[in-house]
């Protein structure tokens, strides 16, 4: 019998999550909220580091390298705000914390590749993540629709203020 507490927990868990490990190179689909609009920022990089694996607080810090500077991002992989994890390459590590790969620059900073099956890794549907998808990109489109609308109003606008003013042209002309 579980407790209350992990009852609730497992509620606010996704159904399913992408099983990645350290060593991984993943790229993060991640919801971002600036002011009224939201958008969709990927970062790709490697995992370094995994933890609480089988937990509502499970994550995952990806580290890339953005105009030489070290980037470094955590992220749950039960949040909302995280929309997909794709596994782009596999590597072999023995290690979990991969803190060595913060010195490593270059060809120093490759990593061994493993044959894994891409599709069969990546193929998770959550079905409640692809709904908010859907829904983010209905709402784009519709934004995009209602200002194609208001550009087309002011347009006429326009045109009928500039007949106005050539009718009164005319008008005084003659």
């Amino acid at each position: 019998m579980q407790s209350v507490t992990q009852t609730i927990s497992d509620s606010f868990k996704k159904s399913a999550v992408v099983d990645v490990r350290t060593g991984d190179t993943v790229r993060v689909h991640q919801r971002i909220r600036e002011g009224s609009k939201e958008r969709v920022q990927v970062f790709q990089g490697l995992v370094i580091r995994t933890s609480k694996k089988g937990s509502q607080t499970s994550s995952i810090i990806v580290r890339r390298i953005a105009s030489g500077i070290g980037v470094e991002k955590s992220f749950l992989l039960h949040s909302p705000l995280v929309l997909k994890v794709e596994v782009t390459k596999r590597s072999k590590v023995r290690r979990k914390y991969l803190t060595y790969m913060r010195n490593r620059t270059g060809k120093a900073a490759r990593m061994i590749g493993l044959d894994f099956d891409r599709q069969s890794v990546n193929a998770v549907h959550d079905a409640a993540a692809e709904a908010e998808e859907e829904k983010l990109k209905e709402e784009v489109a519709q934004a995009a629709e209602e200002a194609a609308e208001e550009k087309a109003a002011e347009g006429a606008e326009l045109e009928a203020k500039q007949a106005e003013v050539a009718a009164r042209h005319e008008e005084a002309e003659k």
